[in-house]
């Protein structure tokens, strides 16, 4: 565990989501990094100008204030730049989701979370990287999504397409609002049967743990959950397809190779969903990146770790 003085240089690479959409959070955080430090502030408005920052960044330590998916986005560039070992990331989480963020131990507010970039201690954690150089910093779940889900994406799709909302309503345009009427209920009615769906429906998988098979293709399954563990492994969980009047128990496995198999399938990794595929394998990288996170909680994770 590595503690960083406030006189250190940064460099601050602000996402464009957050500045759209908080932006008076991200001018606090500014005005807390630049109060303690030097900083160098990155203005990107695309993934390739977000890389080209983190790419030039010198010897100043990097800090993304953005959403999970700028957290995702910089460890990413970080590792296909093979300079992850070398590297203590920090974050300030400012945007719509930003669960993962704090999971991993940033504070959710901007003035919490940019004092402990100026007073934090480095937290190594580790990471699930694919057979396509894709990382997995939190957890992957498939299926990625329940029909409900995106039943409801669905419904909020089709609103708003009423008549209402566009011109013509007096007399002589009866045909129009005829026409109108006809696109909105074709538009909204496919949506109404999923909207009362419940869960995706069972995936046929084969998944297996360090070589060792926990579920095979003839037992259809709910849900496979991966996580980075302890000690360089991961935790993987996988819910069978539960009978009438019965729910069957979930197989929990761990070890340092998951792969999964099976017909074409998607996967949530993060805050991003990936797919389809028939085959993919996460291998656990321990200790394999740094986030700089509040002393206290860089202390409680380092003590579960040893435990």
């Amino acid at each position: 565990m590595a503690t960083y003085p406030t006189s250190g240089q940064l460099l601050v690479v602000i996402d464009p989501v957050a500045r759209r959409t908080d932006g008076e959070s991200v001018r606090i955080a500014k005005d807390v990094l630049g109060a303690g430090a030097a900083v160098k502030v990155c203005l990107p408005e695309d993934p390739e100008e977000f890389a080209r920052a983190l790419a030039r960044r010198g010897s100043r330590r990097p800090v993304v204030i953005g959403d999970d998916r700028a957290l995702l986005r910089a460890v990413t560039v970080l590792h296909r730049r093979r300079e992850l070992a070398g590297c203590a990331l920090s974050a300030v989480p400012v945007g719509g989701a930003v669960s993962l963020a704090r999971s991993l131990g940033v504070p959710g507010s901007p003035v919490a979370a940019a004092r402990a970039v100026l007073d934090g201690a480095e937290r190594r954690l580790d990471l699930l990287v694919d057979d396509s150089d894709g990382v997995v910093l939190g957890a992957l779940r498939i299926p990625p999504l329940v029909a409900r889900d995106v039943a409801a994406g669905a419904t909020a799709l089709g609103a708003g397409r009423g008549p209402e909302a566009g011109p013509g309503s007096g007399a002589g345009r009866d045909w129009l609002r005829t026409c109108q009427s006809l696109v909105r209920t074709l538009v909204t009615r496919p949506a109404r049967p999923a909207a009362d769906a419940g869960p995706a429906a069972p995936a046929r998988l084969r998944v297996e743990v360090d070589g060792v098979t926990v579920v095979d293709l003839d037992q259809p399954v709910e849900a496979v959950s991966v996580a980075p563990g302890a000690s360089g492994r991961a935790e993987v969980e996988v819910r069978p397809l539960s009978g009438p009047g019965a729910e069957a128990s979930p197989l929990l496995a761990r070890g340092r190779t998951v792969t999964v198999s099976g017909a074409d399938f998607h996967y949530r990794a993060d805050a991003t969903v990936s797919g389809p595929v028939r085959t993919r394998t996460w291998r656990v990288r321990e200790a394999a990146w740094g986030l700089v996170v509040p002393v206290d909680g860089a202390g409680r994770a380092a003590g579960k770790a040893a435990g």
